[in-house]
């Protein structure tokens, strides 16, 4: 009898935590590496976040709280859907977790079964297809290329959806690719959905702050109200806020799907962190108005990274609407041959010719389920981007 389990077999650790975890491991044996796999924003959690989290302290907030949420967290989730998403959640339709992940994780947890399908727009975010799978569900990918603007297209839904399709996974603006659909899109892909009254959608709209170029965000069950019994829109505190290590996440949705996530978390991690609750209640109740600034900083790295990988031979890449990452189109490096007499087949040996002869971290596409390609984060330094362009505009010339 084997030891672990079908459903874990059935997995594979995280491919952007691996190439994180590699650079520290390299920087600490003293490497120069400039590190631009990890999806966290280089700013520090605000100081009004933190001053709440240390009075909740003080005043003794450090016991177990209700299993998916404080009443006074939830209600500030309900407020925050209703002033940036015009959506009308009880506080009984709301659920808050160990962060987005756990979100995602314990809805389909408790929805799915073998047989299902899950249909996922590629490039995914890399946790979508190993948590269907681990359900025991089939994702179903479909490819959304650089000449779609790495968007989902009505006609490929439709074409995707069978008796078995069972959700319908969005993210928008997009982890790896920053593309993010307008309200017509969504309006466009609902209409698609409202035909096949069987599907539910999971919204991850985690990104949803962080848009540029007076981009206007629109998440689904705003745009067709007529969604909104079949769609879970999942957010968090980790990007907008720069609480990654708070874990907070959470979701609006249908009573019976959050009645069975919060009967999961009961019986997995139980609450969220009590003090990091009070944290996210002071960052979505607060004052917004850094959001702002802190885009304006984020836009200029994006421009910057954009222009130089551009100028970079063999590469192509296009300019985001939201988020922190670009994409780059790597199909001109592919066949081409190393100074070290390496031919570089895939995306993945890109990525690893990066890292080994100019000590820069990106992840290969094929993480995300579209190649050739690789992701950068662009949430650091601009003095370190600079840096990490000028290295690949140098790898890149030097290929034969």
């Amino acid at each position: 009898m084997p030891l672990l389990s079908a459903a874990i077999n059935r997995i594979q650790p995280s491919p952007t935590i691996a190439v994180s975890n590699k650079a520290a491991e390299l920087k600490a044996a003293g490497h120069d590496i400039i590190a631009l796999g990890a999806g966290e924003p280089d700013f520090d959690t605000p100081d009004f976040v933190k001053d709440a989290a240390i009075e909740a302290i003080r005043r003794g907030q450090t016991k177990y709280t209700a299993v998916d949420g404080t009443p006074e967290l939830k209600k500030a989730i309900q407020a925050k859907f209703k002033r940036d998403n015009n959506l009308d959640y009880a506080l009984d339709q709301i659920s808050v977790n160990v962060g987005g992940k756990q979100t995602i994780f314990n809805a389909m947890v408790a929805t799915l079964d073998p047989g299902d399908e899950v249909v996922i727009p590629a490039p995914y975010w890399v946790s979508y297809p190993d948590i269907v799978q681990f359900c025991g569900a089939t994702p179903v990918i479909l490819p959304c290329p650089i000449e779609a603007n790495f968007k989902l297209q009505p006609e490929q839904l439709d074409a995707a959806i069978t008796a078995r399709t069972k959700w319908v996974f969005l993210n928008s603006p997009s982890n790896p690719t920053g593309a993010a659909y307008t309200a017509a899109e969504l309006k466009a892909l609902a209409e698609v959905l409202l035909g096949h009254p069987h599907v539910y959608v999971m919204t991850d709209d985690m990104y949803e702050h962080i848009v540029y170029d007076d981009f206007k965000f629109a998440t689904i069950a705003e745009v067709e109200p007529r969604l909104f019994d079949r769609t879970l829109t999942v957010n968090g505190a980790s990007k907008a806020y720069a609480m990654t290590g708070w874990r907070i996440g959470f979701a609006g949705g249908p009573r019976p799907i959050i009645k069975a996530m919060a009967k999961i978390q009961s019986q997995s991690t139980s609450n969220p962190c009590s003090v990091a609750q009070a944290a996210a209640v002071a960052a979505l109740n607060g004052p917004q108005d850094f959001l702002a600034e802190r885009n304006t900083v984020f836009q200029a790295r994006r421009d910057l990274v954009v222009s130089m990988l551009n100028q970079a031979a063999g590469l192509s890449c296009p300019r985001p609407e939201g988020a922190f990452y670009v994409y780059p189109d790597c199909a001109g490096l592919i066949g081409k041959t190393t100074p070290q007499g390496m031919v570089l087949n895939s995306d993945e040996d890109v990525a690893a010719y990066l890292l080994e002869t100019e000590g820069v971290a990106v992840v290969h596409g094929a993480a995300f389920g579209l190649s050739p390609a690789f992701r950068i984060s662009y949430a650091t330094s601009t003095e370190a981007l600079k840096e990490a362009c000028c290295r690949i505009q140098r790898a890149c010339a030097a290929l034969a």
